[in-house]
């Protein structure tokens, strides 16, 4: 039976901003704390070896949407190029740890915004609304990413300017990038990898992208790049303001070094900016777990009720509907915003089978050296070693459900066609 197919209506520009999107979210507001209590100005060299990593993995991205230009991302991916089980386990480590992402994200809009008490249903909310706009077309959510990533680009410029604006505070020295060790500087990278996770999630949209084998390499790569610039920047600028030790203790360093230089009208404006960060974030990674949750039904991994195409908006409007159910139910259930360690352990994993799944690409379909998908595959591993083991025993849980949960579905299939 002939499958309903997506509309191919986003080009170059409408593709990295969806990417900056997904990158320039609630990660770079707070991923910097963690990092630092762990690794110090060391962070720097952290911030590089996940940029690294990245660049790996989106260099494998790049090169199989272009010859695989459908919904799914690393689940079609490894379906294909490494078989049935490797292609569901990159698929339900997606889905999975972007839920929990989505309800991150949701509460994390909240705190910044909300009334003390009133985080929940004001997360909630947000979520009705945002998978309302992509209901509606896939067009309409770039539109509203624009200005999402317009405000945030703008916001974190404000902090750059203020940051700068009183000179040097606390000096960087070349001792110590290294003062607390590379076990630190390595568990950083991993922890910084969370807000880098996004820059392929336009793969995950191929089938509504026009000239798939030339606008996705291009976009994932340009959006990548300038989020690692802009990362940089960010970095070195609040850590030349609180040191070291003032970023580690800080739940909100941005916000922390604005207020340090003197300018608290900015305050103001950094909340709002990271708010609209986070709702950059939750807006393409809902439209991103419901295009992974739609392939998967394609393929019978999941039920075939999330399929369906909406007739006139030509959205998987059946995954959209249940992806929000399920993060609204985990913003009821639980606090999910410590949810970075597990969701970086699936992305990890999802990634480290996309490497794989590149590397075994013929060479009239390469763009890239292969020797990039073998660092990428070792970057990842590594750095999911040195999550913390709470994260690790999690991921290794949900992945063992996962397992599980598609034996017993294959065994349904079979016994059904029988």
């Amino acid at each position: 039976m002939t499958q309903p197919e997506l509309a191919r209506r986003l080009g170059t520009r409408d593709a990295v901003i969806i990417g900056l999107g997904s990158m320039l979210g609630a990660g770079v507001f707070a991923a910097f704390s963690p990092a630092a209590s762990v690794a110090g100005a060391g962070l720097l060299i952290g911030l590089a070896i996940a940029a690294f990593v990245a660049y790996c993995n989106a260099t494998a991205s790049a090169q199989l949407a272009a010859q695989y230009p459908t919904s799914g991302g690393t689940y079609i991916y490894g379906r294909e190029r490494l078989g049935p089980w490797w292609g569901f386990l990159a698929g339900w480590g997606f889905v999975v740890g972007k839920i929990a992402s989505c309800a991150a994200m949701a509460l994390t809009f909240a705190a910044y915004v909300a009334p003390r008490g009133w985080e929940r249903p004001v997360a909630i909310a947000a979520v009705i609304i945002l998978a309302t706009v992509n209901y509606y077309g896939i067009t309409r959510t770039a539109g509203l990413t624009k200005i999402i990533v317009g405000v945030v680009i703008a916001t974190l410029a404000l902090v750059v300017a203020a940051s700068l604006s009183s000179g040097i505070r606390a000096p960087i020295e070349s001792r110590d990038l290294l003062a607390d060790g590379w076990y630190g500087i390595v568990q950083s990278a991993g922890l910084l990898f969370f807000a880098f996770a996004g820059y392929a999630r336009i793969a995950t949209m191929g089938e509504e992208v026009r000239e798939p084998e030339r606008t996705i390499p291009r976009a994932i790569l340009t959006a990548l790049t300038i989020v690692v610039l802009i990362y940089l920047v960010v970095g070195v600028s609040i850590l030349i303001v609180l040191g070291p030790a003032g970023v580690a203790v800080s739940r909100a360093p941005l916000a922390a070094a604005v207020h340090a230089v003197g300018w608290e009208w900015a305050s103001l404006p950094v909340r709002l900016g990271a708010a609209a960060a986070a709702l950059g974030a939750l807006l393409a990674l809902i439209a991103g777990v419901s295009r992974t949750t739609l392939a998967m039904a394609r393929q019978d991994d999941f039920p075939h009720w999330f399929a369906a195409v909406h007739e006139r908006h030509q959205v998987p409007h059946h995954a959209d509907v249940a992806v929000a159910g399920l993060v609204c139910a985990l913003i009821l259930l639980t606090d999910l915003r410590d949810a970075i360690g597990f969701s970086s352990f699936g992305v990890l994993l999802y990634y480290l089978i996309a490497n794989a799944a590149a590397y075994t690409q013929t060479s009239d379909r390469r763009r890239f050296p292969r020797a990039l998908q073998i660092m990428g595959m070792i970057g990842c591993a590594v750095l999911v070693v040195t999550l913390p083991w709470t994260a690790v025993l999690g991921g290794i849980l949900i992945f063992a459900i996962g397992i599980v949960y598609r034996a017993i579905r294959v065994r349904y299939l079979r016994a059904r066609s029988s």
